[in-house]
């Protein structure tokens, strides 16, 4: 790290102090609860914009929620650093937030260290990345690449509200979002800090890594129809049993994607129809959600599934209806950013050869990377995403926090 820059261990403390703020906002007592558009969610970029002012950023709430210092030439390109403040229901401080708050402490070490940067520096806090109070896909992150799609503001959550109307209440525009989108060349990179959100780093023993690629990902809902009948008195040889053929089709899936190099294959949903002890069932319906960092593969697995679930239903004599649902392809980040940011993980010596991996969680990178260069840091984290006990040392983010800051230092020469 450059003399001149503070030093990790005070990025490290800044970055505790400011999650601890930030993880005051919820929705639900007790739990780290922010959905998009909620109460929590406006007092959490409330306050998201008051740690950019204070870091020397002209900060302002709109559909993205960005800070941006002036370059040389008023609106002029910018380097970009950001990611989300929404969470799941009951979830982690680390997830988002970290990226927002990483992008926050480089500004103020930068203005502190009195660095003049060549090109605008903004640091962005999105608000739709879990997608969780409404069916939208990266929203926030979309209004700036310019891929918003105007049917979102129709969407309405689990309590029947209206995805414009919660914009309206929150203090937003839906009017304005046509004009956030950015123009090609207007932002010269995008980065991103965020926990990983599996255990490789940790098994590894590696503080961060780089991200290559976010993975390619296929959804869909599947229907099995069998024969309810009376548990006792339907001989085993008769049955056209539901959930065993269902059952036969998810362990199926697990060794198309273990056959498949780095790829990965999910039933999340399992619903069984009656669901009564004495009833064979008669339906199940279930998810498949398969990934992989490249579109080949996850079009291969999905081919696979369809054929290997189809002679499944043919011999158990049950009818199969799979229905895809959400298709994402594979998005690479930027190998030129990758380089940089592998040169100066080895700089700090916090390993020669830093460990790269793909991210099988989608992030606001995927949308960004439409627009301009992107790239990734994942920091360890010790118990998995998406729940309470995600555990980061502060070590292993003042690794992090400590590249990106010099990364954007170097590139002010």
């Amino acid at each position: 790290m450059a003399a001149s820059l503070p030093s990790a261990a005070v990025l490290g403390a800044r970055a505790f102090a400011a999650l601890e703020g930030l993880a005051r906002f919820s929705d639900e007592p007790g739990k780290l609860t922010r959905l998009y558009l909620s109460p929590a969610h406006r007092q959490a970029a409330e306050w998201t914009k008051g740690a950019m002012e204070v870091a020397g950023l002209t900060a302002f709430i709109d559909a993205a929620g960005a800070g941006r210092r002036e370059g040389p030439v008023p609106g002029g390109p910018s380097v970009m650093i950001g990611s989300h403040i929404d969470t799941v229901k009951d979830g982690g401080r680390f997830d988002g937030n970290l990226g927002v708050v990483a992008g926050i402490l480089a500004a103020q070490a930068l203005r502190d260290a009195g660095i003049v940067l060549p090109f605008a520096l903004e640091v962005v806090a999105f608000g739709d990345e879990e997608n969780v109070r409404f069916p939208t896909h990266l929203s926030t992150s979309g209004a700036l690449a310019g891929d918003y799609d105007p049917a979102w503001l129709e969407a309405r959550d689990a309590d029947g509200v209206r995805l414009a109307d919660a914009l309206v209440a929150f203090g937003g525009d839906p009017g304005g979002i046509a004009g956030l989108a950015r123009k090609p060349g207007s932002v010269k990179a995008y980065l991103e800090v965020h926990i990983e959100q599996g255990p490789v780093l940790e098994v590894e023993n590696e503080a961060v890594g780089i991200v290559t690629a976010i993975n390619a990902q296929r959804r869909a809902r599947v229907r099995v129809t069998g024969e309810a009948g009376h548990a006792g008195t339907v001989p085993m040889a008769l049955r056209k049993d539901a959930l065993t053929a269902g059952a036969e089709m998810a362990l199926a899936l697990e060794g198309i994607a273990a056959g498949h190099e780095q790829a990965v294959g999910t039933v999340g949903v399992f619903q069984v129809e009656p669901g009564a002890t004495n009833v064979v069932p008669g339906a199940v319906s279930f998810t498949v959600d398969i990934r992989s960092p490249r579109d080949e593969t996850v079009a291969a697995m999905e081919a696979i599934v369809r054929e290997r679930f189809a002679a499944i239903a043919a011999r158990r004599g049950v009818g199969l209806d799979i229905t895809t649902y959400a298709k994402a392809s594979a998005v690479p980040m930027d190998p030129t950013l990758q380089e940089a940011l592998s040169a100066g993980i080895a700089r700090m010596g916090v390993n020669p050869t830093p460990r790269r991996l793909p991210s099988g969680a989608g992030h606001d990178a995927m949308a960004m990377a439409a627009l301009c260069p992107a790239a990734m840091l994942f920091v360890r984290n010790e118990h998995g995403s998406h729940n309470p006990l995600e555990a980061m040392a502060i070590d292993d983010f003042m690794a992090a926090a400590t590249v990106l800051a010099q990364w954007v230092a170097d590139n002010a020469g």
